[in-house]
């Protein structure tokens, strides 16, 4: 490939602060993550976003092992009675359903919806299998793929069609056993975010406007994007006896009187994905943390001649790192320069450069991705400092995740603050009423901020009034526009 044909070949051209929406969408698809399809709102989850996923899922299922929980699969298709057994469930969903209506020309005689959330046809099983005390807790998780329809500008990975995710449903005998799960997978998905993603989360109550339909309550991670928006890292639900109640999940207890179970729901997505891309992503392309990356490495070699000696070298090199995935691009019909860059663009964490001065000096050169920064390592220690290497570019990310999130904060006391902390792309940390009347009126007059959670870390004593209505404030809310 000649340099000039290289040139258009490489690179995202489009800067993050000016075109979000362009630099996304040449992000996802030159660094290889996602491709579109003809179905509208639906993505190929390409090799390297897959494998991320995987991290994810390999990280989470050691939690669940840690406390019992095991793994099941549930059908995609729901029957239209299930999904009407709990009102304002089904008046929640309703609008995103895709449904089933034929085999072939052949009528069904019941629609089936297509899998929107598994808390239905899950239930019904649990009515089954839950008979006694004994059967209980009982603790599920599904890994799934799930279908909501209703939306006008897909986005890959943040709002898709179909996505990827983890549901968990549990039920238990005992109403503090249950909201004890609910803060504990919370805690666990904020510690997924940091020790994966290097993303720090703000943990909290979702307002009643925004819990998940059919759910007493509903907690959260949220965090606010380096582009100004807000965005869900999952969620934890405690469902109370709404569902149990709904599909008769009743068990004998102790006393031998028939009790209804008290249940969670909790999940997160490949949403994930597009979080992690949004934070660290700069004008070069993806940054990704170690903890995630599909390679931890890439060795290039860098020759004008001495070809063969230099390819031998940088493979022995590559050959020799333990313990991480490494890739050697050896490939002849591209520059060096096209090869540093085509690897930044996806977000490979350290590129180790080596040539023929590299090889009489016995050396190799590391080189990461977050800053550019250059170490010369010598080839015998090379495992030790690519480990410590990695290492520092994960903690380093955090670092600079959490001084964006605090920054981005702004506590505001009155009307005139909130509106203008909105329109400078900040997110608003404000005293609120928490009724759902003045939430919407809030959202009407900054031009589209909604309550994003209230945070569970509260001042002891709470004087201001809220911000917008003047009405006695219960808490300090976050308030933002959000994805």
């Amino acid at each position: 490939m000649t340099k000039k044909e290289e040139k258009k070949d490489i690179g995202i051209t489009a800067k993050k602060e000016d075109n979000v929406s362009e630099w996304y969408q040449q992000v996802i698809l030159k660094s290889e993550l996602a491709d579109y399809t003809d179905v509208s709102g639906c993505i190929v989850f390409r090799p390297r976003s897959y494998a991320i996923w995987e991290k994810v899922k390999e990280y989470f299922n050691k939690e669940l092992k840690k406390r019992g929980i095991k793994n099941a699969y549930f059908p995609l298709f729901i029957p239209e009675k299930f999904l009407m057994r709990e009102s304002e469930h089904v008046e929640g969903f309703t609008p995103e359903v895709a449904w089933v209506t034929h085999s072939g020309d052949t009528a069904l005689s019941e629609k089936l919806a297509v899998r929107p959330t598994s808390e239905t046809i899950m239930y019904d099983s649990y009515s089954k299998w839950i008979r006694s005390y004994r059967d209980l807790p009982l603790r599920l998780n599904q890994w799934a793929n799930v279908v909501r329809w209703e939306f006008k500008n897909p986005i890959p990975f943040l709002r898709t069609r179909e996505f990827l995710w983890q549901e968990g449903h549990t039920v238990f005998a005992e109403k503090k056993d249950a909201e004890a799960e609910v803060m504990d997978i919370l805690e666990v998905y904020r510690k997924l975010f940091e020790d994966l993603f290097a993303i720090p989360m703000i943990k909290g109550m979702k307002s009643d406007k925004e819990k998940f339909a059919g759910a007493v309550y509903t907690t959260s991670i949220e965090t606010f994007l380096p582009i100004g928006k807000a965005i869900q890292g999952g969620t934890s639900h405690f469902l109370g006896q709404n569902f149990s109640k709904a599909f008769n999940i009743q068990f004998l207890d102790k006393n031998e009187k028939n009790q209804f179970g008290w249940q969670n729901s909790w999940g997160i997505s490949t949403r994930s994905i597009g979080v992690m891309i949004m934070f660290h992503g700069d004008d070069k392309g993806l940054v990704i943390p170690p903890a995630v990356a599909p390679a931890h490495a890439v060795v290039v070699p860098i020759y004008t001649k001495d070809k063969e000696s230099v390819l031998k070298e940088a493979k022995k090199v590559a050959d020799s790192i333990k313990g991480h995935e490494v890739i050697f691009d050896d490939r002849d019909e591209y520059t060096p320069g096209y090869k540093f860059s085509d690897w930044e663009m996806k977000g490979v964490p350290v590129r180790i450069e080596i040539g023929p001065k590299d090889i009489e000096k016995k050396q190799v050169v590391l080189v990461r991705r977050d800053t550019g920064e250059k170490t010369f390592v010598p080839v015998k220690d090379i495992n030790t400092k690519l480990k410590s290497l990695l290492k520092d570019v994960q903690k380093s990310l955090l670092e600079k995740a959490e001084k964006s999130l605090k920054d981005s904060i702004v506590e505001v006391k009155n009307w005139d603050e909130f509106v203008k902390a909105i329109k400078d792309k900040k997110m608003v940390k404000a005293p609120w009423c928490e009724e759902t009347a003045c939430e919407d009126w809030i959202k009407d007059k900054s031009g589209g901020a909604k309550s994003i959670n209230i945070p569970f870390d509260q001042p002891k004593k709470i004087s201001s009034k809220c911000a917008h209505c003047g009405r006695t404030a219960k808490s300090m809310a976050l308030f933002a526009k959000s994805y």
